[in-house]
């Protein structure tokens, strides 16, 4: 798994920046009620997408919480005195503090389903009734566009799922919240290219393929006997799915 203080520098220019953190946000938002006055993100890393939550509704309070304290650092930056570091498995909140919550792009970074199941009971806990939470799943079959790259990856060892929907779903049922739709967005400059995937391969980017493996370096051999090394293929589109607390 990659490190994400170590990341936090060029996190944003290598994940579509300011393109992909406005889509992020306005999908999160068509999701929230138009009538919460309190949001947190939970994992905000550098707070890209948190900022542009917190600037497109007036007199809603929003707050950001992040593991990593480089990330956190970051977000603190754009949102001073509004960033929290803390673990979102124990959310440092009063039960039904929020009336919005949202995690985008962390449950498939948990370590097994326990931990998923506890970020999401977390999550519903500091939601009051009627709230909103609003998460994204599947992460990594987005990223499958079916291009050439994808291609040459699929014959990689499989990496556990943690975040496909219908195991979401059930967790959140487990924790009282019922589905309450879903919205997609783009992955603005997160097309990748053969070259930009080796290098994300020999910085861990793969869980499956560890930097320096044997196996990590034939699959890096054989993206870079691609055409167009420099070309991105389409962008992802990434699914959010919501549930309300009654």
């Amino acid at each position: 798994m990659l490190d994400y203080d170590k990341e936090a520098e060029r996190y944003d220019a290598s994940r579509g920046g300011e393109p992909r953190a406005a889509a992020a946000a306005a999908a999160v938002l068509s999701l929230v009620p138009p009538d919460a006055r309190s949001l947190l993100d939970v994992a905000c890393g550098t707070g890209i997408v948190t900022r542009r939550l917190a600037a497109a509704r007036e007199g809603m309070r929003v707050t950001g919480v992040d593991l990593a304290p480089a990330m956190a650092r970051q977000a603190a930056a754009r949102l001073p005195g509004a960033v929290v570091l803390a673990d979102s498995r124990r959310l440092p909140f009063r039960d039904a503090e929020f009336d919005a919550v949202c995690s985008v792009w962390l449950l498939h970074l948990a370590s097994g389903p326990a931990d998923v199941r506890t970020i999401i009971g977390e999550c519903a806990r500091v939601l009051r009734p009627g709230g909103v939470y609003v998460t994204t799943v599947d992460k990594a079959a987005s990223h499958n566009v079916g291009s050439d790259i994808d291609v040459v990856l699929s014959a990689r060892p499989p990496s556990p799922v943690r975040d496909a929907a219908a195991d979401v779903e059930s967790h959140a049922a487990g924790h009282g919240l019922v589905p309450a739709g879903q919205a997609r967005f783009r992955g603005h400059g997160q097309g990748r290219s053969p070259r930009r995937t080796v290098a994300d391969l020999r910085r861990g980017w793969f869980v499956t393929l560890p930097p320096g493996h044997p196996l990590a370096e034939g699959f890096a051999t054989r993206l870079a006997e691609l055409p167009d090394q420099d070309r991105p293929r389409p962008d992802p589109f990434f699914t959010l799915r919501a549930f309300r607390k009654p």
